[in-house]
């Protein structure tokens, strides 16, 4: 098993370290922008929070991928039942494409449906701005589950490094979308892949909007699984959560939806209830206080 190990450990260079540089020359020209249209799409605070919670997603990052690489690696050395078909092969590239997409969807959609994985997700969401340091804003958390979403390629005998790999291209790619600067794109691309304006729509905080577009990078599985909307010009995109926080200390960010989270759960009057703040959508409320994204859209359609 260490014989497969180690060049992993060893070798393994994550494109997204690579990628920083032009991050943040992307970002450089994008301000300048700002700056020159007197847009006032960046406020220096946020954005500095933003890249905070984005170099400490990095320190997490290492913890869980160094834990991934065992489970990837062991899962690929005992089954990788199609190993020979897969690993390395131009076959292996292009269905991981697809299958390493297909999970993302799955794995973001789904830290928007369970409160206990939105509390690790919503700090992406917490900025009322929207720009590509919005991209930075990486959750502490998260990252220390999202990995198991991820088990069964190895298993299905993808290399451990071509899944660690195009992770990181999939991470890397939506980093263009964080931005207002660019509006709609030929109606091909708009139908086909993830865009800024379909991501828009996934920070808006409007309830037409809400937990819609979790496309990585192809908008197709929105579409087939009836999560997609289009961002519509008589609706301008309100970023932020449905409550904001109003903080640029990245500790608050970080740690905001655990806080509240606990805080229900300790009023809760049954254990039934403690359970379902836990494991219900975002929202849910045993008084009713609060509603679900999908309560608030049934509420809006009635009126």
């Amino acid at each position: 098993m260490w014989d497969l190990f180690k060049p992993i450990l060893v070798d393994f260079q994550n494109p997204v370290i690579f990628a920083i540089p032009f991050f943040l020359l992307l970002i450089g020209i994008e301000v300048y922008l700002n700056y020159k249209e007197r847009k006032n799409n960046y406020i220096l605070k946020d954005s500095l929070a933003s890249i905070s919670m984005g170099l400490g997603s990095i320190v997490s990052d290492i913890i869980a991928k160094s834990i991934a690489f065992i489970g990837f690696v062991w899962l690929f050395e005992h089954y990788g039942f199609f190993k020979e078909q897969l690993s390395w092969t131009v076959l292996g590239w292009v269905l991981l494409f697809f299958l390493d997409d297909f999970t993302f969807y799955w794995h973001h959609r789904l830290s928007h449906e369970f409160r206990i994985l939105w509390a690790a997700h919503v700090n992406h969401h917490s900025s009322e701005q929207y720009n590509l340091s919005t991209a930075l804003r990486q959750s502490w958390t998260e990252i220390l589950y999202k990995y198991i979403f991820f088990l069964w390629l190895p298993f299905l005998g993808f290399h451990p490094m071509m899944v660690l790999t195009q992770i990181s291209i999939n991470l890397i790619f939506q980093f263009w979308v964080h931005t207002k600067l660019i509006k709609k794109l030929p109606p091909f691309i708009e139908f086909l892949f993830n865009t800024p304006s379909h991501h828009r729509v996934h920070h808006a905080s409007n309830v037409r909007y809400l937990d819609r577009n979790h496309a990585g990078t192809l908008i197709i599985w929105d579409r087939i699984f009836g999560t997609f909307a289009e961002e519509k010009d008589d609706e301008p995109v309100v970023y932020g959560i449905t409550t904001n926080i109003d903080t640029y200390n990245p500790l608050k960010i970080a740690t905001h939806e655990y806080a509240s989270l606990w805080r229900d759960i300790r009023e809760a009057p049954r254990f039934s209830d403690k359970l379902k703040y836990i494991f219900y959508a975002p929202g849910w409320s045993h008084n009713g206080k609060t509603l679900t994204a999908r309560q608030m859209r049934d509420a809006l359609k009635q009126k």
